[in-house]
């Protein structure tokens, strides 16, 4: 069955008309701050980076720290499903990035310990065969997980319908009028999608899902315990206080946590006489100066965000478009809307409006002056 057999709500049309009209500009040029330095916050991540963030990650959901509705309503379906004998139901999991989609993901591939666990990212799936020769080597048990699923092509999505809903998927062999469909049955498997944009999956691919989650951010008191445990496993000790002070400035996110844990770990190093084999101790100090260092300030934000409040002070208080205000900060459209504008809309620095981006009078009173222009250093 094709998605055009599903109805599309007016408000999936328009969210999927802006996200190709804003998706549809060339990409901006590498990102950086305002006096020409590379991003804080880097959507994508190195390879280095991605090994360390593995080290770092929950081996089991005893492990987990927060989100606890979500934990607790997985480990129910995962334990049902055993007692059964019968696969994980389909799973989305949604929410900013960073918050630990991909870590649930694997954890569930774990605890559903009959099968192995498979990790495909939605943006290389374009064609048919990117998705069909995973799927048919599927054994019963096993668990596919589909990073960014949104950004799937229309195509490939369509064999997951039936994948999905009967474990089958229709191949197409020859083409024009010699072309028919052969069936060919698939062993029972779970499909986890991860999306940081579930308002652009398709009616017909979301309703497939039996399993719905949303992560949200993390407050700084569970923020708190995930940097006391990372700096254990990176061979850190840092005090509570400083612990503290570091979670209230990672715009309630882990991945940014553990980002400036590094970096301030280096501070702390390079204090003392640090010798291979000895803890590094990490004080309220050492954090202040790394925080200071990667540009982040009193309220969490960092350069580029401060950016994207100057530009739209500089605007005169008129809203600001999405491609104008990438094209001024430097950044990607994506990277505005899922890294950026989020934190800043839930800080209440910035509006959304149908004209735009504009700033609030909180975002005046906290990095404007009287005249209403932004007084950035």
């Amino acid at each position: 069955m094709s998605r055009k057999d599903y109805p599309v709500t007016p408000e999936d049309e328009k969210l999927q008309a802006e996200s190709a009209a804003e998706t549809a500009e060339p990409a901006a040029a590498a990102p950086a701050d305002e006096n020409g330095q590379p991003s804080t916050y880097m959507p994508e991540r190195s390879i280095e980076e991605q090994a360390e963030e593995k080290n770092l990650r929950p081996t089991s959901f005893d492990d987990f720290i927060g989100q606890a509705q979500v934990v607790d309503n997985l480990r129910l379906a995962v334990q049902a499903a055993l007692e059964r004998g019968e696969v994980l139901d389909h799973i989305l999991l949604s929410g900013m990035p960073g918050l630990g989609k991909t870590s649930i993901a694997m954890l569930l591939g774990g605890e559903m310990s009959a099968g192995n666990t498979h990790v495909l990212s939605g943006p290389t799936l374009e064609r048919g065969k990117d998705i069909v020769g995973t799927l048919t080597q599927l054994q019963r048990g096993d668990l596919l997980f589909i990073d960014e699923v949104h950004r799937m092509s229309a195509h490939t999505e369509e064999f997951l319908y039936s994948a999905m809903e009967d474990f089958r998927v229709d191949l197409i062999i020859d083409s024009g009028a010699d072309s028919r469909s052969i069936p060919v049955d698939l062993k029972p498997f779970t499909l986890v999608g991860a999306t940081t944009r579930e308002g652009l999956l398709t009616a017909p691919l979301r309703s497939r899902f039996q399993i719905v989650e949303k992560l949200e951010t993390y407050p700084p008191e569970e923020l708190a315990r995930i940097v006391q445990r990372s700096a254990g496993l990176l061979e850190c000790d840092i005090e509570e206080e400083a612990g503290y002070a570091l979670a209230s400035r990672c715009r309630g996110t882990p991945r940014f946590a553990n980002r400036f844990l590094r970096r301030i770990r280096d501070v702390a190093q390079s204090r003392g006489e640090w010798k291979i084999g000895e803890t590094i101790r990490i004080d309220s100090s050492a954090v202040l100066e790394g925080l200071e260092r990667l540009g982040i300030d009193e309220n969490g934000l960092d350069r580029v965000d401060r950016k994207i409040l100057r530009t739209l002070f500089d605007n005169g208080g008129d809203a600001v478009g999405l491609k104008t205000l990438a094209a001024t900060v430097g950044e990607e459209q994506r990277t505005i809307e899922e890294v950026y504008e989020p934190h800043l809309i839930r800080e209440g620095l910035i509006n959304r409006t149908s004209r735009g981006r504009c700033a609030t009078r909180k975002a005046a009173e906290l990095y404007g002056d009287h005249t209403g222009q932004a007084s950035f250093v």
